[in-house]
């Protein structure tokens, strides 16, 4: 999956603010999505409608992808603190003047909410993220982040909010078993490769982090400007942190490749507008956990694509770590789920964990209902 972006647009209605429409949240891969919960009309055909999901799920499958190997590429020749910045600096300028003319207007705990936000997931999560990226291969690095499930699960229990099921103990043995696998090398060499898997792991935590705590936060309740708000804080601090890191002035700009431009404005246009439209659209269409499995075919997709297109490696490491990374998310998924079964029927008005939440479920209505 590409962490872009933590959350979705929201529905594509031509009139102003919809607030006296009925809306969830839910929280995909840890992207927190305001969606309705009521359902469009729709008037086209059938075939047409199963068409444009079809193209949508290419989005979120391939393009999320596909956005490490064009990290690789834009931080060739640009440096990544700038890369990360402009990237969201755009996607989140475009995004808040859309937010603008629906009619939101932030307040001051919108940007403290954003500022906090901001340098979790962007800041900290993408900065460490297109970093390593100069020293790892983009595949790795996609199945790194795919560890963010079980900091979640672990955050969350650390903090007394969830407990841990056996399944998910197991998925999280399976996970530590599959950082291992693929770090185990680099360990012994000692090299700048070791440093590159670290800052995509702490990039990973940072992100899980942002997930727990965004929901006790004051962000907008418009998707639209929960995603913009976030996106505009962490690319003032990357480009601010990129600046006192000199990478401005030692930024060639003649050298820069074209090769490293059409890279970022792939993560730009589809990385961080078409597939997040496509992303929030389907969560109308069709049910979150279904949606949810881009999270499965997003490293794939970028371990393949990084050995066609980049020739980075295919080894047999690399494949069973992937085996054993994603099945951690399996088995943590399915013990989630569980658990939720067994407070179901211990109690009838349940609460949701913030792991639940990351794979589909509707969040609590303290969550639901925050301005």
């Amino acid at each position: 999956m590409d962490p872009a972006l933590f959350a979705g647009f929201s529905n594509p209605d031509p009139g102003p603010l919809a607030t006296n429409r009925r809306q969830k949240m839910v929280n995909i891969g840890g992207r927190p999505v305001i969606v309705p919960t009521n359902k469009s009309p729709h008037t086209r055909s059938h075939r047409a409608e199963s068409l444009k999901i079809l193209l949508a799920f290419a989005a979120i499958y391939v393009v999320w992808g596909s956005t490490y190997l064009a990290i690789r590429y834009a931080v060739e020749t640009i440096p990544p603190l700038v890369t990360a910045g402009i990237r969201h600096t755009i996607a989140g300028g475009v995004l808040l003047v859309w937010a603008y003319a629906r009619g939101f207007r932030a307040k001051r705990e919108h940007w403290i909410a954003g500022a906090i936000v901001g340098a979790l997931f962007f800041l900290v999560g993408h900065g460490t993220l297109h970093w390593a990226e100069q020293h790892v291969a983009s595949g790795l690095a996609a199945l790194l982040i795919a560890t963010e499930p079980m900091f979640i699960l672990v955050l969350a229990w650390a903090s007394g909010q969830q407990k841990i099921s056996r399944l998910s103990a197991l998925g999280l043995a399976f996970g530590a078993v599959g950082i291992a696998i693929l770090t185990g090398t680099e360990v012994t060499k000692g090299n700048s490769s070791l440093l590159g898997l670290i800052a995509v792991l702490a990039g990973s935590l940072s992100w899980a982090a942002g997930v727990v705590i965004s929901p006790k936060l004051k962000l907008p309740a418009d998707a639209l400007a929960r995603t913009a708000v976030p996106l505009v804080c962490g690319a003032v601090m990357l480009l601010a942190v990129a600046g006192v890191a000199g990478e401005f002035q030692t930024l060639p700009w003649s050298a820069v490749s074209l090769k490293s431009i059409l890279g970022l404005a792939y993560l730009i246009l589809f990385g961080s507008i078409i597939a997040f439209t496509s992303y929030t659209w389907l969560l109308q269409r069709v049910p979150p956990t279904v949606v949810a499995t881009h999270t499965y075919a997003n490293p794939v997709v970028a371990v393949l694509l990084g050995w066609l297109l980049a020739s980075e490696a295919l080894t047999t490491r690399l494949a069973v770590a992937s085996v054993a990374i994603l099945g951690a998310i399996v088995l943590i998924r399915k013990g989630e789920r569980d658990v939720e079964r067994h407070k179901t029927a211990a109690a009838s008005v349940p609460a949701k964990s913030y792991e639940q939440c990351a794979w589909g479920s509707v969040c609590p209505p303290d969550q639901n209902t925050r301005k």
